[in-house]
């Protein structure tokens, strides 16, 4: 059987990450209480899974430091609800979704994509298995949205799985990324990683011969990296049952429509501090 695309899985980031690049988003987690861009993304994020706790946070999202995970949480627990949280998020997605939507059949692609969450082996991928949880919105839009999310954490979740296997840790991982220009510099302060864990991520890669004394990549280290990503396309087909792989085949040309039509709305941004390249 056909498997699943790289196309199909840069399609479903595009439309996820419509609600981190909302221009309006910090101001919309504040008018709930939530301080600043970044309180608003691990709290909307991390809510599937409850109201966390930072080490849980930094271990499902893997990439960032402890010390960013803590400047935002536990203390949104304290200044919104969950519910709420969660609510704004869902609202600054369909938003955000609404004039590429215009031309897609948005009941066909929610209806497909809720069906392939439902193909889905969650074993292993608790940010996936956590959105899964979370009720189905009534609305085509928000549908579309929530589903297109569980696939794309659970495509994250297995990818944290590949890294951590191949020994990266958080910082070490971003600092690959960042050598094989797959993300630009800015992307060790966006992560919240100091100039010392820099030096020893980069001290690490070196001592793999993935990167030169410098940082810059080495083809050992752009070969591993590459490695990485075939390694989550083999983790992510083999949770996959054979009707999701079908669905996923069947809705790639849409969804890569939709996808294309969030970029011409400037919903979706490349490049992006995610490094998935433009679908």
């Amino acid at each position: 059987m056909t498997e699943t695309t790289p196309t199909f899985w840069r399609s479903i980031e595009a439309i996820h990450d419509v609600v981190y690049f909302a221009p309006d988003a910090k101001e919309r987690f504040a008018a709930i209480g939530l301080k600043g861009y970044w309180m608003g993304y691990m709290a909307s994020r991390s809510a599937a899974l409850g109201t966390p706790p930072p080490a849980l946070v930094v271990a499902t999202f893997h990439g960032f430091s402890p010390s960013i995970v803590g400047r935002a949480l536990p203390d949104a627990w304290g200044l919104a609800s969950r519910d709420d949280i969660l609510a704004v998020r869902y609202d600054i997605a369909r938003d955000a979704l609404a004039p590429a939507l215009a031309e897609a059949d948005t009941a066909r692609l929610a209806k497909e994509l809720s069906l392939i969450t439902r193909g889905i082996d969650f074993a292993g991928k608790p940010l996936a298995a956590a959105h899964f949880s979370l009720p189905e919105p009534a609305d085509d839009a928000g549908l579309l949205w929530h589903a297109a999310t569980v696939i794309r954490e659970y495509r994250g979740d297995c990818h944290i799985a590949v890294l951590t296997a191949a020994g990266l840790d958080g910082v070490t991982a971003n600092a690959l990324a960042i050598a094989a220009g797959l993300v630009g510099e800015q992307q060790r302060g966006m992560r919240g990683w100091t100039e010392d864990d820099w030096a020893a991520a980069t001290s690490r890669l070196a001592t793999r011969g993935w990167v030169d004394a410098d940082g810059t990549i080495t083809e050992s280290g752009r070969s591993a990296r590459q490695q990485i990503e075939d390694a989550t396309d083999r983790v992510c087909a083999a949770g996959l049952d054979r009707e999701a792989t079908g669905r996923t085949i069947t809705i790639e040309q849409p969804l890569l429509e939709l996808a294309r039509a969030l970029e011409a709305s400037g919903a979706a941004v490349f490049p992006n501090p995610t490094g998935v390249p433009r679908p």
